[in-house]
């Protein structure tokens, strides 16, 4: 069978992203696609090593004559977010992603396409396998656990890298270098939950989908709709007007995503099914006007259930459950008083699992000031007691303060300027990259991350820019030699 991806530049790059595209690698799930990397390096009689953790880093040494040069870093992360649409049957843990080209675009079939950072990593491995470039001494770096909380990076031990300039290939915007990013961490809510025996009420399913989602970073100040905050919306208006059993709300997948689709399963007094569904429609018809220009696809649906559902909650529990998950904060919170256009602070209502004694709650927050950061984490621990709930709030990971007098930084844009006749963008942006983790554990490290033009990563729209890959590839391997 022949590539998706016949005649397209460069073509190692391709080639390498279409083996990427076979191999399930899912977050906790990169074994196989760092054992792939390593079957390369072994291949090409490169030297590697792999950390306890899944990390490898493959040695690769300069051109003749360039020996002596500094050594580079050229870094990316193994994993991808596996998000798929409601009606497509695909396993990530054992199914290849299928792949469309529309266009100028490569898509996956209603899944995510995993070109984040599936792109990045197959540029490093037609890097390792190309005998013709020009460069100094080389180092790959390939992480496991970016998407969800940047572990790889955080368990590199000292002494695994040498080189002393990172190019990190994990950007998503061609011809703009991202110096800077914003740090993170997680809330973990447990809100303990108490069943009455059975139900007189008939079963139904209350249903949002077809949101937009997308990562919750990046995509946080495009104002799209949360589904699980949109349920727990409409399930407190019609808590004020309806006497209804609550037992089970299921929403969110992926703690960096936002949710796309949202459940409620309840039970319902026959004679007030019809009044009950009009006032859904209703009120999801006002959620539709406000977002009318962001979700076009955005749906609903109540509806007879047909399988088993759990006993449902105790008045109390359910007050307690809707009236939490509807005042948990998500959205751009505030904004950088000097950076134009960028999102300083923000918070994801992220996932909500029920089980049978207590519901799950996650929220990721983001901010680029870590005392903002703080802040919004204490809200979300005040509001979380305040409705009797437990809380776990680990450890999160550093921003990466930007450094405007990098030399590493100037080097680049001359390159950027001489290769395209232009000068790139720089910037910084509201989502966790691994080089502030890496720059604490090697002081000096000289790091600029920047990529091919990569739209909706962490939902079923994502899509890479042909064109913008061979772009990124003339860059890199242009920015090799000159470094070398």
């Amino acid at each position: 069978m022949s590539s998706p991806f016949e005649g397209f530049k460069p073509s190692l790059l391709w080639k390498h992203f279409g083996q990427i595209l076979k191999i399930p690698h899912c977050s906790g799930n990169e074994k196989a696609l760092g054992d792939y990397i390593i079957s390369e390096a072994e291949r090409l009689n490169l030297e590697w090593e792999r950390d306890k953790v899944g990390n490898v880093v493959v040695r690769k040494k300069a051109t003749t004559g360039h020996e002596n040069t500094e050594g580079v870093i050229l870094q990316g992360h193994l994993d991808m977010v596996g998000e798929k649409n409601s009606d497509v049957v695909h396993d990530f843990s054992k199914d290849e992603i299928q792949t469309e080209i529309k266009g100028e675009w490569v898509q996956a079939k209603g899944t995510t396409l995993g070109s984040d950072n599936g792109i990045g990593v197959a540029a490093s491995l037609a890097v390792m396998e190309d005998d013709t470039l020009t460069h100094g001494p080389l180092e790959f770096l390939f992480t496991v656990d970016e998407e969800t909380g940047l572990t790889g990076a955080t368990k590199i031990e000292p002494g695994f890298l040498k080189g002393k300039k990172l190019l990190n290939l994990d950007s998503e915007d061609e011809g703009e270098f991202t110096i800077g990013c914003a740090g993170g961490a997680d809330s973990e809510i447990s809100l303990s939950l108490k069943r009455n025996k059975g139900s007189n009420g008939e079963p139904y399913q209350l249903k949002l989908f077809g949101f937009r989602g997308g990562h919750s970073g990046i995509d946080i100040n495009q104002g799209r709709g949360n589904a699980v905050q949109l349920l727990a919306r409409m399930l407190w208006q019609a808590m004020k007007e309806f006497t209804f059993e609550l037992a089970r709300i299921e929403g969110g997948n992926k703690r960096n995503a936002i949710a796309r689709e949202a459940t409620a399963d309840l039970y319902v007094d026959p004679a007030q099914e019809q009044d009950l569904s009009s006032f859904f429609q209703k009120a999801f018809e006002e959620i539709k006007s406000e977002y009318q220009a962001v979700e076009k696809e955005g749906n609903f649906s109540f509806e007879k259930s047909e399988g088993d559902m759990q006993d449902p909650l105790k008045a109390e529990s359910q007050e307690a459950l809707v009236n939490l998950l509807y005042t948990l904060p998500h959205g751009v919170l505030a904004m950088h008083p000097e950076i134009k256009e960028l999102v300083e602070t923000s918070t994801n209502l992220a996932i909500i699992h029920t089980h049978p004694d207590h519901a799950k709650i996650i929220c990721s927050s983001r901010s680029s000031d870590a005392s903002a950061l703080v802040d919004t984490r204490n809200t979300i621990a005040t509001l979380s007691k305040q409705a009797g709930a437990d809380i776990n709030q680990p450890d999160g990971y550093p921003g990466w303060t930007p450094n405007l007098q990098s030399p590493l930084l100037k080097t680049l844009k001359e390159i950027y300027q001489k290769v395209f006749q232009k000068e790139p963008e720089v910037a910084a942006i509201h989502a966790g990259l691994e080089c502030g983790i890496i720059g604490e554990k090697y002081a000096g490290m000289d790091m600029i991350s920047f990529g091919p033009t990569i739209e909706h990563p962490h939902s079923p729209e994502e899509r890479v820019h042909v064109e913008s890959v061979e772009k990124f590839w003339a860059f890199l391997t242009t920015a090799l030699a000159e470094l070398g």
